[in-house]
């Protein structure tokens, strides 16, 4: 038995007598005539060497063999179908697809809540998976297929690689609700000396390191009033709420702690630090429509004009 050797449409064949256990009516149901269905049965026959059916007073019935062979067959056609219409079309309420995403620590907070709602809502099977890739990484886990979109502060220069800008942010500074600056009015913002007199607080994570921060605190000769460096964002709230330090964060996130924390927003000198927040995939996903679904759902709960800066979901 030589595998290479079988017409893949003879299965379909196969599966159609064993669902109607009639070769005239499996031909109805595969649009062929009763002969070349007959004569696929033939070809089947030899093939296996096994009858496959024999008659009995209900119809053709399997023999032991086909009934090994058929149902794992019913199985994979139908694996092979799906996979085959979900190019055609895409339909989120019945799909079951896993999504592999890379966000970092602070995007996993921002973007991955919004983003369950919506595929709880939206898609109730699909599976959503974050997967830990450093920046520098992703063109490559996007190459190898190891996730299907990135969000974050991401510019790959991967020629496979496609790309749409989400919104424009920069940072700020926060703080404890009571903080004030050592000297100087208070206002909205917060003047060269008065940050230089502060005790900051940065934080570094390596899947989406942003080296503006450090830039800017290195052109103002602020590097030495860093004095704590934390790995993730999580941990900034308590440390500001608790101590008389100031954190230097992105708005976004700034935005999304006073219902839950009693901390103070101030701009940076000069308006602080800017980055573009990116959607990032491969491009041989740009015409898939399960993929073109993903994206209108990141684009729909993220995308905002550079005006916007404080709503994400505009």
């Amino acid at each position: 038995m030589n595998f290479r050797q079988l017409d893949l449409n003879l299965l379909r064949v196969l599966c159609a007598i064993y669902r109607s256990g009639s070769v005239t009516e499996a031909g109805r149901m595969l649009s062929l005539s009763q002969p070349a269905t007959s004569n696929a049965l033939a070809r089947l026959r030899t093939f296996f060497d096994d009858e496959l059916f024999v008659r009995s007073p209900r119809g053709l019935h399997p023999t032991r063999k086909a009934q090994r062979i058929v149902p794992a067959l019913l199985t994979q056609l139908q694996v092979l179908e799906e996979t085959v219409v979900s190019v055609e079309g895409f339909e989120p309420a019945s799909s079951s697809v896993r999504w592999r995403l890379s966000l970092s620590d602070l995007g996993e907070m921002m973007f991955l809540p919004p983003l369950a709602q919506a595929m709880r809502a939206e898609s109730p099977h699909s599976q959503l998976s974050n997967v830990s890739v450093a920046a520098r990484q992703v063109s490559s886990a996007l190459d190898a297929h190891d996730i299907d979109l990135a969000i974050g502060i991401l510019d790959p220069s991967h020629g496979t690689i496609a790309s749409e800008r989400l919104f424009q942010e920069h940072f700020v500074a926060i703080t404890a609700g009571d903080w004030r600056p050592a000297s100087g009015r208070v206002g909205a913002s917060l003047s060269a000396k008065q940050l230089a007199a502060a005790s900051l607080a940065v934080a570094a994570p390596a899947a989406t390191f942003h080296g503006s921060v450090d830039s800017m605190l290195t052109r103002l000769k602020l590097n030495d009033r860093i004095m704590l460096r934390a790995r993730h964002y999580g941990a900034l709230p308590e440390l500001v709420t608790r101590t008389d330090l100031m954190a230097i964060v992105p708005q976004m996130y700034a935005n999304s702690l006073a219902p839950r924390y009693d901390v103070r927003t101030w701009e940076l000198p000069e308006h602080g630090p800017s980055y573009d927040v990116c959607m990032v995939w491969h491009q041989s996903a740009t015409s898939d429509m399960s993929h073109s679904w993903l994206r209108s759902v990141v684009r729909r709960l993220f995308q905002r004009s550079a005006v916007d800066t404080t709503n994400p979901q505009k």
